[in-house]
């Protein structure tokens, strides 16, 4: 037998300061992602500094400022609220009672994440009266409701069950046995969906400009595109970005701590699924509406014009819609890796050494979601133009812009992955003679990357949908999916638009059945266990 290896004394006392520089290489690589994340709002602070004060102020104090403001809170709560309450309970559902072809209803859950907001609002418009405010409510919640049903439901199958099982048999009724145990476990996944909801809300544009709805980012459109007034437009995105950072800041205080309890996976397997009987129609039903609603809307306003003649001059061919595709994927794919390469440092930084640096990093990497496309665009031309000319109206740029714009949805996901990698196994990995990065790759990295990966095909999915800082940043050579499907839809050609439409809707149904992969295995696992 092979005797056990001795560690060296003198690599042993070097060991601490090889950890020590590792961390601050890793702080070091959080600010400069934080940085390179925060550009768009230091466009917006140059612009705002550059303005007349007196203009600044007309700006901020004036009626229209706070009816849009209004607007705007009220249908980022509105819209939070109902995805939280319809993502929770569709994931309890799903992960804790008897409901028939589980697999089939959590497929059915994620697919409306492939349906950008503008085809689903231009479907709601083509085939219903509903408008304003509740027509972008109905859009926007059905469109991001599995924002927050797919990490839940993630939560639910990972939560101790048979701690509430315990305070069941001690009287607590079910709804209160849930909220005082299992509530707590999943709170952080739960609230981390609903800030991805609050902060797309907050800076969609396709789905409010469709439904008439004068929310900030459709003054800030106008202000840019109809008056090109950049100091208005910098002023109303200044407040929208502070509305984000305040999302993130009330977010963090309701997360709290992840609460951990301990069981063993054989006892979560043990317990029985709650029998629906009376209810199980009633559930499907529920569950068949929201998937018509959220699916069949956008998709049979789609088929309807697809199956009609496009007008002389715009007839499209198998393969324009094709090669915009590939364009579109080859985008978003890049685009997700470089969102990848900005959040590692801040999500592990985040997760491993909690601190206000690794806390400021994480809250400049969520300001871009918070902006408008054509905000974050138009910061980008200024700063290629002014830093680097050479990349101005590349694909670079532009897959650039889609890591800054969607950096918060992987830097969500490599900071709760690494959090559920318990620090004991890095430990011992450390103990045995394995250095910082060695320690990530053999440990924390095989563990965490399901989740990791599950955030960078969300970054991917959302990017081949993005419209207004690719109309911006593109080459004028290059059309994507979303590109092709606005020019058409301008000049009012529907049915030459429907088949970008459809191939778009296909495209992004990829990564989200990717993304419910897991979801389905543990859905296939609880129904060979009933």
């Amino acid at each position: 037998m092979r005797a056990p290896r001795l560690l060296d004394p003198v690599a042993a006392s070097a060991r601490p300061r090889r950890f020590a520089w590792g961390r601050a290489t890793l702080a070091a690589s959080a600010v400069v992602a934080a940085a390179l994340a925060s550009i768009p709002l230091v466009y917006l602070v140059v612009r705002v500094a550059g303005a007349e004060s007196g203009a600044v102020a007309e700006t901020l104090l004036r009626p229209r400022t706070a009816q849009l403001a209004a607007n705007t809170v009220g249908l980022v709560a509105a819209v939070s609220v109902a995805c939280l309450v319809l993502g929770v309970a569709t994931a309890w559902v799903l992960a804790r009672t008897d409901l028939p072809l589980r697999r089939t209803w959590t497929v059915l859950a994620a697919l409306p994440l492939a349906i950008p907001s503008y085809v689903a609002a231009f479907g709601w418009v083509a085939l219903t009266p509903v408008r304003g405010f509740w027509g972008s409510l109905i859009v926007l919640t059905l469109c991001n409701v599995p924002l927050v049903t797919l990490p839940t439901l993630a939560a639910l199958r990972q939560a101790d069950r048979a701690q509430e099982d315990v305070a069941r048999t001690l009287g607590r009724s079910r709804t209160r046995a849930f909220a005082e145990v299992t509530w707590p476990q999943v709170r952080p996944a739960a609230l981390a969906g609903v800030l991805l909801v609050a902060l797309y809300v907050l800076s969609d544009f396709g789905a409010v400009a469709l439904m008439r709805f004068q929310a900030f980012t459709w003054a800030i459109h106008a202000a840019y595109t109809s008056s090109f007034d950049p100091t208005l437009a910098a002023v109303m995105a200044t407040v929208l970005a502070a509305m984000g950072v305040a999302l993130v800041v009330a977010e963090r205080a309701m997360r709290g701590r992840q609460t951990r309890f301990g069981s063993t996976v054989a006892a979560r397997g043990t317990v029985q699924p709650v029998v629906l009987g009376p209810w199980r129609v009633p559930v499907q039903v529920a569950l068949a509406a929201i998937a018509a609603l959220s699916l069949g809307v956008p998709l049979g306003a789609l088929l309807r014009y697809l199956g009609s003649q496009p007008s002389s001059g715009t007839v499209v061919s198998a393969g324009d819609v094709a090669a915009d595709a590939l364009t579109t994927v080859g985008l978003a794919a890049a685009g997700a890796l470089i969102a990848l390469a900005l959040a590692l440092p801040i999500g592990i930084l985040a997760a491993r050494h909690p601190s206000r640096l690794a806390t400021g990093a994480e809250s400049a990497s969520y300001v871009g979601l918070a902006l408008p496309g054509i905000v974050v665009g138009l910061s980008l031309v200024y700063f290629s133009l002014q830093v680097v000319p050479a990349l101005y109206q590349s694909v670079w740029i532009l897959a650039f812009a889609y890591g800054v714009l969607f950096l918060p949805k992987a830097v969500g996901a490599v900071r709760s992955s690494i959090e559920r990698v318990e620090p004991g196994l890095e430990d011992v990995a450390r103990t045995l003679g394995s250095g910082v990065a060695g320690t990530w790759m053999r440990v924390t990295a095989r563990i965490a990357a399901p989740g990791i990966g599950a955030g960078a095909l969300l970054v991917a999915l959302t990017a081949m949908k993005e419209l207004p800082a690719t109309l911006l940043l593109r080459p004028t050579t290059t059309d994507t999916l979303a590109t092709s499907l606005w020019r058409l839809t301008d000049i009012s050609a529907y049915a030459a638009a429907a088949p970008y439409a459809l191939a778009l809707v296909v495209v992004a149904a990829v990564p989200v059945v990717l993304l419910t992969r897991e979801a389905v295995a543990g859905a296939t696992r609880v129904e060979e266990f009933e």
